[in-house]
């Protein structure tokens, strides 16, 4: 915040007001709105410059000032603030302490420059790194590695569970080896689906959208959005083991099992992923931590693992008696 500001009494008439602000011009920040304050520095109103000037100029400036006015506390986080700015389509905002004395004001340039911050550090942890301290190009090379060493190490130790995973459903691979071929179609859509989810839940928040008490409404249209995803994606693998089946003959004679397998699997992968990462959001700010920290790529890691222990027990329940 800045702490100039133009200031008035409420008891000015609107000639009195604009000669005084005419000697304030050059030691404020701007003159977008003009601040009634008490001897107190109590915020009474705020008048806009152009109030000021159509009013008549016999009234005063408790005549014309708004005292349902919007502002911010000092303790107030910078995201938030630029969210009062853009709904109520300030053009400056005023700064206030608990006991509602004026202590400065935000401007809309100050507020760009808030969000375009904000913006980049959320699109940095979103590709799971933590966020730059300076531009690209200006950061060290060390700097850099360690920013995004750390949650690389941590993704690669999340998918070392996927080899166990697979190593838990030895016996299932090497009975239907054509069960191995899909592996990669499972995991990915699950992952893709989930990081779709987490990064809509995540700009939710960001653009105060959605709040921690509606975690419900989001899970049960979430559940809705998955189911039908799957279904989709079902369909498209499904056509597709058919087709390949009619001209290649790739998957024997049990290969309409093949195709339920893969597209119930897909579905409860889907499914999940796009509840798990729609949820993971807010059990991240429920916590007090930044919901951005729910990068895509951890998303997918955590749908990984669980995507290929939904691929496999379906596979346990359907191909039981036929190729397992």
């Amino acid at each position: 915040m800045s702490p100039r500001f133009a200031r008035l009494r409420s008891d000015m008439t609107m000639d009195e007001a604009i000669a005084y602000l005419r000697r304030q011009a050059q030691d404020v920040e701007t003159i977008y709105y003009a601040y009634a304050l008490d001897d107190q520095q109590h915020l009474l109103g705020v008048v806009s410059f152009r109030d000021l000037f159509k009013a008549d100029r016999t009234k005063r400036v408790s005549d014309v000032m708004r005292a349902d006015f919007v502002s911010a506390r000092e303790d107030m986080d910078q995201e938030t603030v630029a969210r009062l700015v853009a709904t109520h389509h300030l053009l400056a905002i005023p700064v206030t302490d608990g006991e509602n004395r004026l202590k400065g004001i935000v401007t809309v340039d100050d507020i760009v420059d808030v969000v375009l911050e904000e913006d980049s550090e959320d699109i940095q942890k979103l590709g799971g790194m933590e966020a730059l301290d300076a531009p690209y190009l200006q950061i060290s090379f060390w700097q850099m590695v360690k920013k995004r060493a750390g949650w690389l190490a941590i993704l690669f130790v999340g998918e070392m569970l996927t080899a166990t995973a697979m190593g838990y459903f030895e016996q299932e691979i090497a009975k239907a080896v054509v069960l191995a071929l899909f592996v990669p179609l499972i995991i990915s859509s699950g992952g893709n689906s989930g990081s779709q989810a987490t990064t809509l839940v995540i700009r939710a928040m960001a653009m105060g959208e959605v709040r921690l008490r509606d975690w419900w409404r989001i899970v049960r249209r979430e559940f809705s959005t998955g189911f039908v995803l799957g279904t989709v994606l079902a369909v498209i693998g499904t056509m597709r083991i058919l087709l390949w089946q009619a001209l290649w003959k790739r998957y024997g004679e049990h290969y309409v099992v093949v195709a339920v397998t893969v597209a119930c699997s897909l579905i409860g992968v889907v499914l999940f992923g796009t509840i798990a990462g729609s949820m993971l959001p807010f059990v991240l700010r429920r916590c007090g931590l930044d919901p951005a920290s729910a990068s895509a790529p951890f998303v997918a890691t955590l749908v990984d693992v669980t995507g290929l222990v939904i691929y496999f027990t379906v596979a346990s329940v359907v191909m039981r008696g036929i190729l397992l």
